[in-house]
């Protein structure tokens, strides 16, 4: 447990330093934020298409979720693929994801995104289907990759009160 907190202190604070270096006249180029906005809407997309492979490909191998509410870090994207996609939970469809990017900024192979975004997914138990929603604020610190493509490295999210009908 208290590897998990040190862990997530490390990566907080490695992320506001990350926002705090960058200014909006960031030096990354118009392609970098282009390739960047791409990425998270593939992130986007895969999670609509309820397609697991597609979520995990946006994020690089050593990536970290930093979850709402202070729950703990998850590290590694098997422990994401676990997180988010472990076998025998209840069914779960996104209905609905809009993501909207306010800012892009960074040097060189870092770069950060910041914005707001809006979930609405089902679950079915015992036959019975539920529709939850809730909107937030997002964080993302992405990595240029050796192939060129920008992978998520860190993901933190907060988000208001569910909401379920």
């Amino acid at each position: 447990m208290y590897a998990n907190r040190r862990l997530f202190i490390v990566m907080f604070t490695a992320l506001v330093a990350t926002c705090l270096a960058f200014t909006p006249e960031s030096s990354l180029s118009a392609e970098d934020k282009n390739a960047i906005r791409t990425t998270i809407e593939r992130y986007r997309t895969a999670w609509l298409a309820n397609d697991a492979v597609g979520v995990l490909k946006t994020f690089t191998e050593d990536a970290v979720l930093l979850p709402a509410h202070g729950s703990p870090a998850v590290v590694g994207k098997a422990a994401i693929e676990k997180f988010w996609f472990s076998v025998g939970g209840p069914p779960v469809t996104i209905a609905e994801l809009s993501i909207s990017v306010d800012e892009v900024g960074g040097a060189g192979d870092v770069a950060f995104a910041r914005g707001r975004n809006s979930l609405t997914w089902t679950t079915t138990e015992r036959g019975i289907t539920h529709r939850h929603h809730h909107s937030g604020t997002y964080l993302d610190v992405l990595k240029r990759q050796p192939d060129g493509y920008w992978r998520l490295r860190a993901h933190m999210w907060d988000e208001g009160p569910e909401q379920v009908e």
